[in-house]
């Protein structure tokens, strides 16, 4: 059998088809997975997909009439994907429940350093033979406090890093984690945390109870010169809001990795472009911002992660097993 991978990226591509060697073909696909590339998927049972594909219930029916009865989405969020509507036309779905927590959680903090001592601005300098310290001064984060919003597998490897650097550490979660709070880190309500921290860093996954977890009030609630990172899901923040609390002078900085109507740009060269967002447009020129395209998981030890793990979901799925990331199963696991 061959698989269609959509959504590939070339550091990706020799790996993937590493992986599948000897168990089956592949097809490597840079473009995404949308409503137009749909078809492209006809006379294939098993695809893969990227973060950012759309799996809405128009891409979903043109698979499924096309043959597809399996997706492997290689991502551990699964927001893109209507389930619903998926079991209702028996496409059997899976993704990757884990991989490396380092990789995001070293990467939220390159962010949160990166903003704090004004490394792109001192880089652009420097490029320029300017070596001038004006405007370079950041602050040691030792003694300083940082909130934690999700203190699953990513904040709690966040959370070391921090203990590690000296910090005082404030968490907000359904449930404490007792590794974090074997680091000292005290369990408090969001507005306390949001109030006290330095850093904010978010590591919660999107639902519907955290959609815009941080809006436009709990930006007002944070501290003018505080620093705000986000590495896990756009959706988390109200990006309209921020960029009007930007606009105001206020926080040191601001990392972004994700950014929440990033379907159709992130991973794709849009440099020759007229840039039709106009709120990314202007988040992008706060000299206090950074934004990332989503590639904080981009490690070779979590893509290897990521794509062995999608290897065995279609393994499983060829042999008749549901494995333990399944979200959809096959219509013959269904309950009758």
């Amino acid at each position: 059998m061959e698989i269609l991978a959509f959504g590939v990226q070339a550091d990706e591509k020799p790996m993937i088809e590493r992986a599948f060697e000897g168990h089956h073909d592949v097809r490597c696909l840079g473009v995404f997975l949308t409503e137009d590339t749909a078809p492209i998927a006809a006379g294939y049972e098993v695809i893969s997909t990227s973060v950012n594909a759309d799996l809405g219930h128009r891409v979903l029916q043109t698979l499924a009439a096309g043959g597809t009865q399996m997706i492997a989405q290689r991502s551990t969020g699964f927001n893109n994907i209507d389930l619903e509507v998926a079991e209702r036309l028996g496409l059997t779905v899976a993704r990757v429940s884990y991989y490396s927590p380092y990789s995001v959680a070293e990467f939220a903090w390159t962010l949160a350093m990166t903003v704090n001592r004004r490394i792109v601005r001192a880089s652009n300098r420097t490029r320029d033979f300017d070596f001038r310290l004006d405007g370079l001064m950041g602050r040691d984060l030792r003694g300083r406090t940082v909130g934690v919003l999700g203190t699953g597998k990513i904040g709690e490897a966040f959370t070391r890093i921090a203990h590690g650097f000296g910090m005082n550490l404030l968490g907000w979660d359904v449930a404490e984690n007792p590794a974090c709070v074997g680091l000292g880190m005290k369990y408090v309500e969001k507005e306390r945390l949001l109030a006290e921290a330095d850093v904010v860093s978010l590591h919660v996954p999107l639902l519907p109870s955290t959609q815009r977890v941080i809006d436009a009030a709990a930006l007002r609630a944070m501290k003018d010169d505080a620093i705000l990172v986000n590495s896990s899901r756009g959706g988390l923040v109200d990006t309209e809001a921020l960029v009007g609390e930007l606009r105001k002078g206020r926080f040191t900085g601001v990392g972004l990795d994700v950014y929440e109507a990033e379907a159709g740009l992130f991973f794709l060269d849009k440099s020759l472009e007229a840039v039709a967002d106009d709120t990314l447009a202007r988040l992008v020129t706060f000299p206090n911002v950074v934004v990332t395209s989503h590639q904080a998981y981009y490690t070779v030890d979590a893509v290897s992660q990521i794509i062995d793990t999608t290897v065995q979901n279609v393994l499983d799925y060829t042999a008749g097993r549901r494995g333990e990331n399944v979200l959809v199963p096959r219509a013959s696991d269904h309950p009758s």
